[in-house]
């Protein structure tokens, strides 16, 4: 089992949706990487049961949280506790990468 992994390895691009790419799984967390180009949007969700975080790694984002929107740069966090709509676009001019926790793991 693999039990380290180095981001830059795990970034990449879609034309027609964000990109997604999952580093390590299971019941207890899933982590990952959302690589948005600009213009890309996760669309506002929510998970009942389960808490996100996304780390900016590079770039900046307009992220939903609830009734509310916020801009995150490289180096922030934002948190989006079980049952919160949320979601995120990129209106930058360059990619960009979030660092992704959800936990419980999804099942």
């Amino acid at each position: 089992m693999e039990l380290v992994k180095t981001l830059q390895e795990h970034i990449g691009a879609q034309p027609e949706k964000f990109y997604k790419a999952t580093l390590f799984q299971s019941e207890a967390l899933l982590l990952g990487l959302n690589c948005l180009e600009p213009g890309q949007v996760q669309k506002p969700h929510d998970h009942a049961d389960q808490d996100k975080f996304y780390y900016v790694v590079a770039g900046e984002g307009r992220f939903w949280l609830g009734e509310e929107q916020v801009t995150a740069v490289s180096g922030q966090v934002v948190w989006a506790p079980a049952g919160v709509v949320h979601g995120v676009q990129n209106e930058s001019q360059v990619q960009l990468v979030l660092l992704v926790g959800i936990a419980p793991g999804p099942r």
